[in-house]
């Protein structure tokens, strides 16, 4: 592998093409498989993302980016390739449902995440646990504060929901993000965190009267999501921020073509059409001065039309508003909704199109009305940080009754969505990447409710008990969404450094946290005595 790290004949004759390559069932070792995309330039230099296939039927993309060759996920242990399914595009590699570890600063060939890198971490840190990756997470930051470089007051704003630990927050925070906080308590986390005034962002909904007060504080931008909540605003703050912005709901069917996406009809947030109308001429006579438009139209979109597209409907929004409401327009906010890709053979978005779309459609709208100076912001909490967080957990029974199942230490407690949503994470059995996929199970938690699982019918290879298992994709909404019920405590969070360090950056629950608020109690003492 060094002699193809240091060739740089073989490295010029790679920057900036790319490849489209595949192969099926077994798995390639990593320096085997750079060993084929060698050749394959070699034998010709001049292969496009246009050409069929190089090696075998596609199935997907390997990625060259202009700065260095792409070969290693983050988050697909074991140190091994696998079986190939989608590549994506230029700065994105996605094997067996592996989300990208960026090598954009040199040209350096990685051999991915082995197993015994986790095992280590699994002696110091008990699982299951949650494990992030900080070289990831940096770097699609970067990506994101690049795409939209060509808006001089783009922000993105992390949804603090999707993962409220402060070592990452702080870390986006690096790259220019703000945070956008839904509750009391994620705008105290925010303000601890150092971000100050227009660099948090409070968009909730039913709000309490507290929550309105402590975002005034700390001077945060408060997005209003009903028109009713004008009057409780004043009534609450005894006045009207000077820059407020307002929650849209178009209503009816989203669609991207003829795709619906979702139905924002459905949805209990924003205003209609004629009531953000009415909103903006009630706060313009009330003193607000500058004003932002939000909305948030679908889920978790694998599609790079959906920010352009919602982008237009707000663009052509925000003109009529300014010319009919006399308001100025200071930012329109496309909230999230930019997904990932978590099956494997998914192909995931692109936020440099994604950014160039919303340009073309910018430079379309709102410059011809005079409204270039418009700055756009983006809530994407899922795509910023999901696809670089897994949860780690061991098999620790088998259960062989009508089905076969996998009882693991961790459970819904620690990863929500597929109980919740029946939402699908990719599950590698580490250690058995290259082992066929032969055994159909159940991996179960052990909570006493039936949906406690984290994979129905799932093909893997044969699972032993004490097999770690990596649960991909766990990022945003995986810690965040957890919670106490059968008495279980949450996990610790672990961050795996740009070194290949690691640190504990949120220690696991004790049985004296879970029962802390019954501090005072008889039962509290007799526990816990004076400890």
């Amino acid at each position: 592998m060094n002699e193809y790290v240091d060739n740089e004949a073989r490295k010029a004759k790679l920057v900036g093409k790319t490849v489209t390559m595949a192969h099926g069932a077994g798995g390639h070792q990593t320096s085997e498989l750079i060993d084929m995309i060698f050749k394959a330039h070699f034998d010709n230099p001049d292969l496009t993302a246009d050409d069929a296939a190089v090696l075998a039927p596609p199935a997907g993309k390997m990625a060259v980016s202009t700065d260095g060759f792409i070969v290693s996920p983050a988050f697909y242990p074991g140190g091994n390739i696998g079986k190939l399914s989608i590549c994506g595009t230029v700065n994105d590699l996605s094997c067996m449902g592996a989300k990208p570890l960026y090598l954009t600063c040199a040209f350096v060939i990685e051999e991915g995440f082995p197993m015994e890198k986790l095992e280590e971490i699994a002696a110091a840190v008990p699982t299951p646990f949650h494990i992030y990756d900080e070289k990831g997470i940096r770097e699609n930051a970067k990506a994101v504060k690049e795409a939209f470089s060509w808006n001089p007051g783009f922000r993105e704003y992390f949804a603090v929901k999707a993962n409220p630990n402060p070592t990452l927050i702080k870390m986006l925070g690096e790259y220019d993000c703000g945070c956008d906080c839904s509750s009391y308590t994620e705008l105290m986390l925010s303000d601890a965190m150092g971000f100050e005034k227009d660099k948090i962002m409070f968009s909730s909904n039913v709000t309490p009267a507290a929550e309105y007060q402590l975002a005034a504080e700390l001077g945060a931008i408060i997005n209003l999501d009903d028109i009713t909540h004008i009057d409780f605003l004043e009534k609450t703050l005894g006045y009207i921020p000077k820059k407020i912005c307002c929650r849209y709901n178009p209503g009816g069917l989203f669609k991207i073509s003829t795709d619906i996406m979702d139905n924002p009809g459905d949805a209990k947030y924003g205003m209609t059409t004629e009531q953000i109308f009415e909103a903006f001429r009630i706060l313009k006579a009330k003193g607000a001065e500058e004003f932002g438009i939000h909305s948030f139209l679908a889920s978790n979109t694998v599609t790079n039309d959906y920010y352009p597209v919602l982008a237009k409907t707000l663009f052509e929004l925000a003109v009529k508003l300014q010319k009919e409401t006399g308001v100025k327009i200071k930012f329109i906010n496309l909230s999230g909704g930019v997904g990932i890709p978590y099956k494997p053979g998914q192909e995931g978005n692109d936020i440099r199109v994604i950014g160039e779309g919303v340009h073309k459609v910018y430079d379309e709208v709102l410059v011809p009305a005079g409204m270039g100076d418009v700055a756009i912001y983006t809530e994407m909490g899922r795509f910023m940080m999901g696809p670089y967080g897994g949860l780690v957990t061991r098999a620790i029974h088998q259960k062989h009754i009508y089905k076969e199942y996998i009882g693991c230490d961790a459970c819904a407690v620690n990863l929500m969505r597929p109980a919740m949503y029946g939402a699908y994470h990719h599950i590698t059995v580490m250690g058995k990447e290259d082992q066929p996929c032969d055994h159909k199970y159940d991996v179960t938690g052990s909570l006493c409710e039936n949906n406690d699982k984290f994979a129905i019918d799932r093909m893997l290879p044969e699972v032993e008990v004490g097999d770690l298992l990596f649960i991909h994709d766990t990022g945003a909404h995986g810690f965040s969404m957890g919670y106490n019920y059968n008495g279980k405590l949450k996990s610790a969070e672990v961050l795996l450094k740009e070194d290949g360090s690691f640190e504990v950056i949120r220690r696991a629950e004790t049985p004296k946290d879970y029962f802390a608020t019954l501090d005072g109690t008889p039962e509290y003492e007799k526990m816990f005595g004076n400890k």
